[in-house]
């Protein structure tokens, strides 16, 4: 007897080592799109409470550990967490998350102030990506969060996202801790 597309999806994004596509999964399995994207469905409502989330950006799919996890898998690997991120480099991981794809200038602007070591950590960090460049004067390249943003933050997709309003006034408030002008020596 076969297993349901569900289980098999489920067997796929188990071992793939990268996010994959509804039409990836339709063409390896052999089913319709909409059969697939049902059983995706069905998938994250069967995961609501458990160790495993199905995480979707972009159309994408990939299985990842749910980050309440995340300490008894760093605490197994034996694996401590890094520095944290800066306020600066929140706000500016917060102007692209929401407004993604989105150009340097435009995060300066929206920031007003210069953004550039605070992409490089982003860049480097893996948490968002360089992508097309924007086909208008100065060819600009324009700027998405990636999967490991996702991960990071442990959301399923974009759409778990805080109500853009109140976490951007949430973000501006000032802090009770240093200054991010001390933290980064460049930025406010």
């Amino acid at each position: 007897m076969p297993l349901p597309l569900a289980a098999l999806l489920e067997g796929l994004l188990f071992v793939s080592e990268r996010p994959l596509t509804v039409r990836e999964l339709a063409r390896i399995t052999r089913e319709p799109t909409q059969a697939v994207e049902w059983a995706l469905e069905e998938l994250k409502a069967a995961w609501q409470d458990r160790g495993i989330l199905l995480q979707e950006q972009n159309g994408a799919f990939l299985l990842v550990s749910h980050p309440d996890v995340a300490p008894y898998i760093r605490e197994l690997l034996g694996v401590h967490r890094g520095e944290r991120l800066s306020r600066a480099t929140l706000e500016t991981l917060a102007v692209i998350a929401y407004y993604q794809p989105v150009t340097r200038a435009e995060i300066e602007r929206m920031r007003g102030v210069n953004s550039d070591h605070t992409l490089a950590v982003l860049l480097s960090r893996e948490l968002v990506v360089a992508g097309e460049r924007r086909p208008t004067p100065g060819r600009p390249i324009e700027y998405s969060t990636t999967f490991e943003f996702l991960k990071y933050f442990g959301l399923a997709s974009l759409e778990d996202l805080p109500e853009r309003e109140r976490f951007l006034a949430e973000l501006a408030a000032p802090s009770a801790g240093a200054t991010d002008q001390a933290e980064n020596g460049q930025e406010a």
